[in-house]
């Protein structure tokens, strides 16, 4: 009778410490799984972290919230920050003020379409420079890597354009700093992003929306705006994967390597699969029956110098919030120089 006590006074302790061990982790992404950045957490990420911790002490359990249930796209950071999620999809792009730092590209348009070299490029800043990491930390956030990169923007429109005439008085919804590219056009920026775009489109809200193809396939934009003009605007860093860093510092050290690796296994794949998948958009999306035409040198050279430097302004209103704007400005463009890249304008050199 002893020993079977014993036994199970020693199992219920088993089962406790098995129980110690598993780690509680909510993961926050506004965007639908339908986008790929939210399809690498769910399919990449996760998978990768649970591999990373096969044979230690430790487990996580996962609940995956996407989709704006339990925050809305651009509320990802504050989620996070505020502990709602321990792991957060952060769109940089839709916290200019919170991380304006991981927006550079966003204010240097028409300098690389190569999403591959624009994402290692901001992914190296954060390894190189410490005022990168900073602006998460600022936030309560531990950067995990895994750069969400956009592949080359382009205009869809509900009418052709054939030059920047065309888009004089026209109104057109961009993604946050994106907004600013229209700056010379005549064009009416408004800012948005791609859970409105269909409705507001096809509602007469915009006559058209600056996006990216492998979020506009899947967003059907093609059925509301056919005109896709490729414009070249440059492929762009748009965000990352972040964990609450009170949470993160509360973890084993071999947590914390999980969750690095899983941000350097959602990088590889989600590269991987952009570069599969952009001119496979862009083929449906004219079989679908959209129309799509690119612009010569000139007219995106037009359009590029009939631009305000809005690198510049960035960066010294960066610089007066005591943050390293010009610096990584400068930094940026040297390193996307220095890998062959070929702005079409110098931001940082005038």
């Amino acid at each position: 009778m002893l020993k079977s006590t014993m036994a199970a006074a020693a199992l219920a302790v088993s089962a406790l410490a098995v129980q110690a061990e598993t780690i509680d982790a909510t993961v926050v992404a506004g965007h639908p799984p339908v986008f790929r950045w939210v399809k690498h957490a769910s399919q990449t990420f996760i998978p990768a972290v649970n591999k990373a911790l096969e044979g230690t002490d430790y487990t996580i359990n996962w609940d995956e919230q996407y989709g704006g249930s339990l925050a809305k796209v651009g509320d990802e950071l504050e989620a996070t920050e505020e502990g709602l999620a321990q792991i957060g999809v952060i769109s940089s792009v839709f916290d200019p003020a919170k991380l304006s730092l991981q927006n550079v590209s966003y204010y240097t348009p028409f300098v690389s379409s190569d999403p591959v070299l624009v994402a290692n490029t901001v992914d190296a800043l954060h390894r190189d420079n410490p005022k990168m990491l900073a602006t998460w930390e600022e936030n309560d956030l531990e950067y995990l890597g895994g750069p969400s990169a956009i592949d080359d923007y382009l205009l869809m429109t509900t009418f052709p354009v054939n030059s920047i005439d065309d888009l004089n008085g026209k109104k057109i919804g961009a993604p946050g700093p994106a907004v600013n590219w229209l700056a010379g056009t005549g064009a009416v920026g408004v800012s948005g992003n791609l859970t409105t775009y269909y409705n507001e489109i096809k509602t007469g809200v915009y006559d058209g929306v600056i996006v990216f193809a492998t979020a506009a396939l899947p967003g059907k934009l093609y059925e509301v705006a056919p005109y896709i003009t490729k414009v070249g605007f440059g492929a762009q860093y748009a965000g990352a994967l972040a964990a609450n860093k009170d949470w993160y510092d509360e973890q084993p050290e071999v947590v914390q390597q999980a969750l690095k690796q899983g941000g350097e296994a959602f990088k590889a794949a989600y590269l991987a699969d952009l570069g599969a998948a952009v001119e496979a958009g862009l083929k449906a999306m004219a079989e679908q029956g959209a129309t799509i035409t690119e612009v010569d040198d000139a007219f995106r050279q037009k359009w590029a110098a009939g631009m305000d430097n809005v690198a510049q302004t960035w960066a010294k209103q960066v610089d007066s919030e005591g943050k390293a704007g010009t610096e990584i400005l400068k930094a940026y463009m040297d390193a996307v120089r220095a890998a062959g890249g070929k702005p079409v304008r110098d931001w940082d050199q005038e």
